[in-house]
């Protein structure tokens, strides 16, 4: 019999030990992506309509640290209504702590900004997003989009940002991420972005967690895109936890 290469007991680690697991190469250049879902036995990306459906505490620890690490959260706009996202909260100190290692995190601590990726700026100046946030959220968008819109975005708190003229690429999108420094990027989906994200090569890595359940129904996929394609991973490392659950890391190969 043998035993699965990299497969960590997820209890015996110590949060030091989860963040040299999963930080970001050191001294970037430009930005690297790192998405990270949760996904039934089945293939479920949601249960109920929504991820937190398929939640479990392991998957809760590593999602933390995850956020703690990165410099930008990457969300397409209808994963942003759907999951009635507000800002991140992270550990102010272990973000400083992060930052002093070089790993990820933040010199002064603070969160990192949720951005959001909408072509046509159709975003609610009164949602979480707004209204329950530490820093400032970014609004990815187009020149087409609604001038009126954008700036009531800008009058709710946003930095709005042009990054395309009728549609927001992969790679417009990156450029504009890393002409901010931002260049840890998270996305959490939705399987839209996640899905042109990956058509365009501009995936780096994936963190998928396995919940131990079987959900059946008509759920999504964690990535829809409009053509098929194939994009070899290697495994970095599994992550096992008490309950069944299973994080596992996936690298660009």
């Amino acid at each position: 019999m043998q035993r699965i290469h990299n497969a960590i007991q997820l209890t015996g680690l110590s949060p030091d030990d989860l963040a040299r697991l999963y930080a970001f190469p050191a001294q970037l250049d430009a930005p690297w992506v790192r998405a990270n879902f949760v996904s039934s036995i089945d293939g479920a990306a949601t249960s109920g309509n929504l991820s937190e459906g398929l939640g479990t505490p392991a998957d809760r620890t590593v999602f933390m640290m995850l956020r703690e690490l990165s410099d930008v959260i990457l969300v397409g706009a209808g994963t942003v209504r759907s999951e009635n996202y507000g800002g991140a909260r992270t550990d102010p100190r272990r973000r400083r702590a992060l930052h002093d290692r070089g790993i990820g995190g933040h010199p002064d601590g603070a969160p990192p900004p949720i951005a959001v990726v909408t072509a046509s700026a159709a975003l609610e100046p009164g949602a979480r997003l707004f209204t329950d946030t530490q820093v400032p959220p970014l609004v990815i968008t187009t020149a087409i989009a609604p001038a009126d819109r954008k700036q009531q975005l800008v009058d709710a708190g946003a930095e709005v940002i042009e990054a395309g003229d009728i549609a927001v690429t992969p790679k417009r999108l990156l450029r504009a991420l890393g002409e901010r420094g931002l260049l840890r990027v998270l996305t959490e989906g939705g399987p839209h972005l996640f899905g042109e994200l990956l058509e365009a090569d501009a995936v780096d890595e994936l963190c998928l967690t396995t919940a131990p359940l079987l959900v059946g129904g008509t759920a999504r996929r964690i990535s829809l895109s409009a053509h098929e394609f194939r994009s070899p991973m290697t495994r970095a490392h599994v992550l096992l936890d008490d309950d069944g659950t299973m994080l596992t890391r996936w690298a660009r190969r």
